[in-house]
């Protein structure tokens, strides 16, 4: 027993090592001086940047329309699947797994493809101002159908450890024979059940999209991930305070979200 909890507590600090002896560098880096004393300019010049406010309000929105749009489409389908047809569960599982084989360069190229090719043949239909309106860089939702095909293996796994945990379908017929209807049963009995699983599928999504870098690049938007890339080029210091930021802001938000879901639990319990 002694040796597990020495082996335990010594991976732990080679992985705090790893992790918090570079941030602490970088950190250190980005608030020296060089002349003995410690300054906050790169900081201070980085939130006042123009446009850091606006992408990252977008890279915000994005994620949450991510998150929104995936749970509509995983959520229902994974329940009528447990519910009605269970042979079409490895079906669903092989398609929400397909990304994972496919670079994310080449379902950008896909996309670029796509888009190149509507205008050409869609001109004259009514599809050619959705092909535009998809584009549009106030709200592009071409990354949103992006970010939901990323992220759609990491939020299938994190709701179908979530459903192996819970029987449905004796949930569900316990509801029926309690006089709810199919919808009512869902919400009010399957779904609070599924909440550690929708958390932790949001978690993911959201780390996603804040991080994101190339195909929001490729397609020539900025979202929050491009901007600071496209400002932290100034000097060392200011790449540096950008990198710490970056890491902090996606870091609040993950807590933020973990935080929310800890304190409803805590509040039906």
């Amino acid at each position: 027993m002694n040796r597990i909890r020495f082996g335990r507590g010594l991976v732990l600090l080679i992985c705090g090592i790893y992790f918090a002896v570079p941030m602490a560098a970088s950190l250190w880096f980005s608030i020296d001086d060089n002349k003995g004393g410690t300054t906050f300019r790169a900081y201070t010049e980085l939130l006042n940047a123009p446009g850091f406010r606006d992408s990252l309000v977008l890279s915000l929105e994005l994620a949450g329309v991510s998150v929104a749009v995936l749970l509509l489409l995983l959520v229902p389908a994974m329940l009528a699947a447990r519910l009605g047809a269970p042979k079409l569960r490895p079906v669903i599982e092989i398609i929400c797994s397909m990304p994972l084989v496919v670079p994310v360069v080449a379902l950008t190229t896909g996309i670029i493809g796509v888009l190149r090719w509507g205008p050409d043949y869609l001109q004259d239909t009514p599809f050619f101002q959705t092909i535009v309106a998809v584009q549009d860089p106030n709200f592009p939702i071409v990354l949103v159908i992006a970010y939901v095909l990323m992220a759609l293996p990491f939020a299938y796994r994190a709701l179908d450890a979530g459903l192996r945990g819970v029987d449905v379908v004796t949930l569900v017929e316990a509801a029926r024979n309690c006089g709810a209807g199919w919808l009512r049963a869902v919400f009010t009995v399957v779904l609070p059940n599924l909440r550690s699983g929708l958390l932790n599928a949001a978690v993911l999504t959201v780390a996603l999209v804040l991080g994101e870098f190339t195909t929001a690049s490729i397609l020539g938007f900025a979202p929050f991930s491009v901007w600071i890339n496209s400002n932290g080029k100034s000097d060392g210091q200011m790449s540096v305070a950008v990198s710490m930021l970056s890491l902090l802001i996606v870091w609040l938000v993950l807590l933020l979200m973990s935080a929310v879901g800890r304190g409803r639990k805590t509040a039906r319990s």
